[in-house]
């Protein structure tokens, strides 16, 4: 029997190597790029955040979201990572559930998935664009143009549309709607968000640890707490991705109160900027120890005082202004970046017309989806790449049983 996979993102590798556990089974996985796991060496900033221990279903969303939970029970967190384990991988956990590689670098996830696909049952066809599938009496015939392979089952793994300069395309959409499987409307997630802030080309770069609160028509929307990272168009890092996607779905007048120093109450920091006013050096070094240079002189001129003045020239009000600035700055939202600049992909192809417990099409027999390309997309932390694995591993293991 011969399983033909089109795509070599997350999703489509570990359906190859979950069908080829089947030794009867040939499996052709088919990759347009040059190389498989392009999109996933560069996830995580270069470190790949691969799945986290909480990943359940209130992390998930799409028009059915509850449709990952049979690929999520059977293969989940624990089997995910015993299974990587196997491959050769090893992982570590952070405090806050994320699972990286222990090496620190995505590339390494990629190259142990790379070399399992080195199996005698398994045939990688790099620089294969899909043109045309369609269905025969025996199974399926996928063509990029030049040649034809046939299948008798046939996995779609395409992934999304978010990165297109990774790898990001149309074609799981367009090939599954050709045999009548329909998409919702597809829009960027975890994704930055742009601000016409004018300081933001002064703080290019900078990180820093913040509670932020988004408002939309100035009604509190949602409010999440972790690293940001200013970019030279607006804000970016964790705490943005798991906020970006309402920004992206709903229209209005956008904006965020930015809390550098949730740890501590207003109180807490005027006193301990209160003893620093009793010193002779300059407003600039105000904030100098607490948040990072660039930042704290940023917030310091943002309330208006003289930056050539010393610390024990400041009032009360001025230093309470101070605060203000570093406990909940307001910075007005512009817009989302583009699906070109998104990790994922918010909508897909419609999960109603899917088994769940099979990831097999209702329409046509023989034809599974897995992965990006259905209408599933998770919450900032590994929860993408879980659904990945997941729904990869079950579209394996179901297209690879005997018929």
């Amino acid at each position: 029997m011969v399983i033909g996979i089109i795509g070599g993102g997350a999703a489509g590798m570990a359906a190859a190597l979950t069908a080829s556990e089947n030794e009867n089974v040939q499996v052709v996985l088919m990759e347009r790029q040059s190389r498989v796991g392009r999109k996933l060496s560069a996830t995580g900033n270069g470190r790949c955040n691969l799945s986290n221990m909480h990943a359940a279903l209130r992390h998930y969303h799409g028009q059915q979201p509850d449709f990952v939970l049979p690929a999520l029970n059977r293969f989940g967190v624990a089997q995910t990572l015993s299974w990587f384990e196997e491959l050769g991988l090893y992982t570590v956990c952070e405090t806050s559930g994320k699972v990286y590689p222990y090496s620190d670098q995505a590339n390494s996830v990629v190259d142990v998935l790379r070399l399992n696909l080195n199996r005698p049952n398994i045939e990688l066809r790099t620089g294969f664009e899909v043109q045309r599938v369609r269905k025969t009496d025996d199974g399926f015939t996928v063509s990029d143009g030049n040649e034809n392979i046939s299948c008798d089952r046939l996995i779609i793994a395409c992934g999304g549309l978010a990165g297109s300069k990774l790898g990001g395309s149309m074609s799981g959409y367009k090939l599954l709607g050709k045999f009548g499987h329909r998409s919702t409307k597809l829009r960027p997630a975890l994704v930055q968000l742009k601000s016409d802030w004018k300081a933001l080309a002064g703080l290019k770069g900078v990180r820093a640890n913040c509670h932020i609160q988004v408002f939309c028509d100035s009604v509190l929307h949602s409010e999440s707490t972790g690293e940001l990272q200013f970019t030279e168009y607006g804000l970016s890092g964790p705490v943005i991705f798991e906020v970006s996607r309402d920004v992206c779905a709903r229209s209005g007048s956008w904006s965020c109160k930015l809390d550098f120093i949730p740890e501590l109450s207003d109180g807490q920091l005027f006193g301990m900027l209160d003893r620093k006013r009793k010193t002779s050096l300059p407003v600039q070094e105000l904030l100098t120890g607490i948040l990072h240079n660039r930042l704290g002189r940023v917030l310091t001129q943002a309330v208006g005082v003289s930056m050539s003045s010393t610390c024990d020239s400041l009032s009360d009000t001025e230093l309470r202004q101070i605060v203000q600035a570093v406990k909940a700055f307001e910075v007005q939202i512009a817009e989302p970046m583009g699906m070109d600049h998104a990790q994922v992909t918010a909508g897909g192809v419609l999960t109603e017309q899917f088994d769940p417990d099979t990831m097999e099409s209702l329409l046509v027999p023989g034809l599974y989806a897995c992965g990006e390309v259905l209408d599933i997309d998770g919450d900032c932390g590994g929860y993408n790449l879980q659904w990945a694995w997941s729904s990869g591993r079950l579209a394996g293991i179901s297209a690879g049983k005997e018929m």
